[in-house]
């Protein structure tokens, strides 16, 4: 499990450079002010892959002509 640090804004100012350090490895840092929490930092969420131009091509792939048309149900709402 990830380790949370707990630091006071003075100490989240003065040691910036390590605490990215901290948080790149896995930490995450809860940022206090008198005590009271007032900032978190995380490292970001993973990126997902970009589709490959083209992935959805094959010959069992259909889209019908009208797949953005308005359905009927809702023509009374336009």
């Amino acid at each position: 499990m990830n380790a949370v640090k707990e630091i006071g804004t003075y100490e989240a100012k003065t040691h910036f450079s390590k605490l990215l350090d901290d948080v790149a490895s896995g930490t995450k840092i809860i940022i206090t002010r008198h005590g009271k929490p007032v900032a978190e930092m995380t490292a970001p969420p993973a990126r997902r892959k970009q589709a490959k131009f083209g992935c959805a091509k094959s010959p069992n792939f259909y889209m019908a002509d009208d797949f953005d048309a308005p359905l009927d149900v809702f023509r009374e709402y336009m």
